[in-house]
């Protein structure tokens, strides 16, 4: 029997997980402008306000003025710029290791290193709620794959004296996307190292936010490159461009450089995206104060919605999920929200798991308190008090 698409896309609407695109109109900014609405944006990654900075457009502009538009190939035929280089060297000095290498998306580095790191024979660890991409990274390195419940060191630690493999690869993320828990990474380094294995954390939401002087979940617990030795950032989140990277020894970027094949066989972003993030990067250094400011955000949302009985965890970043359950009842109060002015997502399986649809709310150091507020009031009304 043939694959019939649209009855396969009937499925999914049934179960109300269909997902479409909203257009913009508009830049990134906590105001937008979607399918010709205006609406107070509270679901984008821009978490330090930086994707429309004037700073950073002007670098832009500068850059596609200096190196035109396309890098024109891959890194290692000719489309490696002095920008990309310059770039790759700040964000190493930024995260306090040897070198860094930069990727054309967050997804193309963590499949290109958790493949290039493990193989057939050997075994890579990852938390069940990891992001997508270090999960199929996983499933696609041909090495045996094992998840261990979520943020849980014990579990890894069980599963880690169980393996018999040579190399040992345990990948994590440093903020869960979804959830906007921290993993424990004191525990889950300490549990690597006696286990034999590396430590890989996307810190994808981390850096930028986290610590501060803004270097990310690491900083956070205070933990460095001996513990750590695989970190991947993205650039496209608190940095508010595009791309990724992933930090190391000399020793792991010139591997990477020879085996990560979504590194070798693929374009290398725009020299202009390099120049905009150098000044984003340079702008999280010297205004602490982005970070202060998203932190206050994030304290005045929490505390009026645990004044409105909705249950939060301990979350410390702007990743504030609220679980509603059912699929319709979360886009039915997304709708509602939307119907009030407020952009807010509805998250469905299998972004997350079953029976766990969500709005995902994220704060950004752009807010300001009316908006925040006026989130709050709506969310009163939008969603069923016993979320």
């Amino acid at each position: 029997m043939t694959f019939d698409p649209a009855s396969a896309l009937a499925e999914i609407k049934a179960r109300d997980a269909y997902r479409w695109r909203r257009i913009v109109e508009s830049p990134q900014d906590t105001r937008v402008v979607i399918d010709g609405l205006p609406r107070v944006n509270f679901c984008s990654n821009d978490y330090l306000g930086l994707a429309n900075h004037p700073a950073v457009r002007e670098a832009f502009r500068r850059g596609v003025d200096r190196w035109g538009v396309g890098s024109g190939a891959s890194h290692l035929v000719c489309g490696h710029s002095a920008a990309h280089h310059a770039l790759e060297e700040e964000l190493a000095e930024f995260t306090g290791r040897p070198r860094a290498l930069l990727f054309s998306t967050g997804y193309m580095a963590n499949l290109g290193v958790v493949s290039a790191l493990a193989g057939r024979g050997d075994t890579v660890f990852e938390d069940r709620l990891n992001h997508a991409s270090l999960l199929d990274g996983g499933l696609l390195s041909g090495a045996r794959f094992r998840r261990y419940r979520h943020a849980d060191a014990r579990a890894l630690e069980a599963a880690l004296a169980e393996s018999r493999a040579e190399t040992r690869l345990v990948v994590t993320d440093g903020v869960f996307s979804m959830d906007g828990d921290l993993a424990p990474l004191p525990e889950l380094a300490r549990v690597a190292r006696d286990g034999r294995a590396w430590l890989m954390v996307d810190d994808a939401h981390g850096l930028g936010v986290l610590g501060a002087e803004g270097r990310g979940t690491l900083e956070h617990f205070g933990l460095g490159a001996p513990e750590v030795p695989v970190l991947v950032g993205t650039l496209g989140k608190a940095l508010g461009t595009f791309g990724a990277f992933v930090a190391g020894s000399e020793s792991l970027i010139d591997y990477l450089i020879q085996r990560a094949r979504t590194y070798v066989y693929t374009t290398a972003l725009p020299p202009a995206v390099a120049e905009a993030t150098r000044v984003s990067l340079r702008l999280v250094r010297e205004e602490p104060e982005r970070r202060e400011r998203l932190r206050c955000n994030v304290r005045r949302f929490r505390a009026g919605a645990a004044s409105l009985g909705f249950g939060l965890g301990d979350l410390p970043g702007p990743i504030q999920p609220l679980v509603i359950g059912a699929n319709a009842d979360a886009l039915e109060a997304s709708r509602r929200l939307g119907e009030r002015g407020f952009l807010v997502s509805a998250i469905r399986p299998p972004t997350v798991q079953a029976g766990t649809a969500r709005l995902r709310i994220t704060l950004s150091a752009a807010h300001s308190n009316e908006q925040i507020d006026g989130l709050l009031e709506a969310l009163a009304d939008a969603v069923p008090q016993e979320a």
